[in-house]
């Protein structure tokens, strides 16, 4: 599913180049769960950008399903994100001015798939959320929002979960309910999944973890 060879992320900062990333390889099996780890500007969040397509390195390579990102321009790399990708963020990132339902609808609608509404309504109320359909996130719980975060994230079905940090926002109770759902209905749907986090239990929950430390792949 995924493929990194000699990935390489440098920026340009007021003392010169700055390197982020340094010649990281690994790869990712369709269905696998990979948590990545590391303190805090390790490279994990620059790297699971590059994952997405969402940036560009500045050498090596990443294939998503056999297709290597930097050979498609932006608006092809976005189809391919609508294709296979679903992601689940720290701040939730759900568009204050729609309802939960419309959040949930809003990739399946881009994606231009039928049933949208009735599609979105079923993952929420499979996350449990049914009954808050017509709900503004500001009147919902950050627990309930990352629940609609999940439900537009597997709304799709997507081949590829990225996920970043999903409870960093979350006390421990409600972020532990999170993740359960997370892993359950990421076995339910066969998703591959990568899970940057910071919480080492969490890594374990997954089938492998790539550890980061000042930006080099370390085990």
């Amino acid at each position: 599913m995924i493929e990194v060879e000699t990935l390489g992320k440098v920026v340009e900062s007021g003392a010169g180049p700055l390197t982020i990333l340094h010649e990281i390889s690994f790869a990712v099996a369709p269905g696998e769960a990979v948590a990545i780890v590391g303190a805090s500007g390790s490279g994990k969040s620059t790297l699971l950008g590059l994952l997405a397509g969402l940036d560009l390195p500045s050498h090596g390579t990443v294939r998503l399903a056999g297709l290597d990102l930097a050979g498609l321009d932006e608006d092809g790399r976005a189809a391919l994100r609508g294709r296979l990708l679903g992601f689940v963020f720290q701040s939730f990132q759900l568009l204050p001015a729609l309802t939960a339902l419309e959040n949930a609808m809003l990739p399946l609608e881009l994606a231009g798939l039928a049933e949208a509404r009735g599609n979105a309504t079923a993952m929420l109320e499979r996350v449990g959320l049914g009954h808050r359909l017509h709900h503004y996130p500001k009147h919902l719980s950050g627990g309930e929002q990352q629940r609609v975060a999940l439900a537009r994230a597997f709304g799709v079905r997507p081949k590829l979960l990225l996920a970043d940090e999903p409870t960093g926002n979350l006390d421990a109770d409600t972020g532990g309910e999170i993740i359960d759902l997370m892993f359950e209905m990421n076995r339910e749907a066969g998703t591959t999944l990568v899970l940057v986090t910071h919480d080492e239990a969490l890594a374990h929950r997954c089938g492998r973890t790539i550890r980061l430390a000042g930006g080099r792949l370390v085990s």
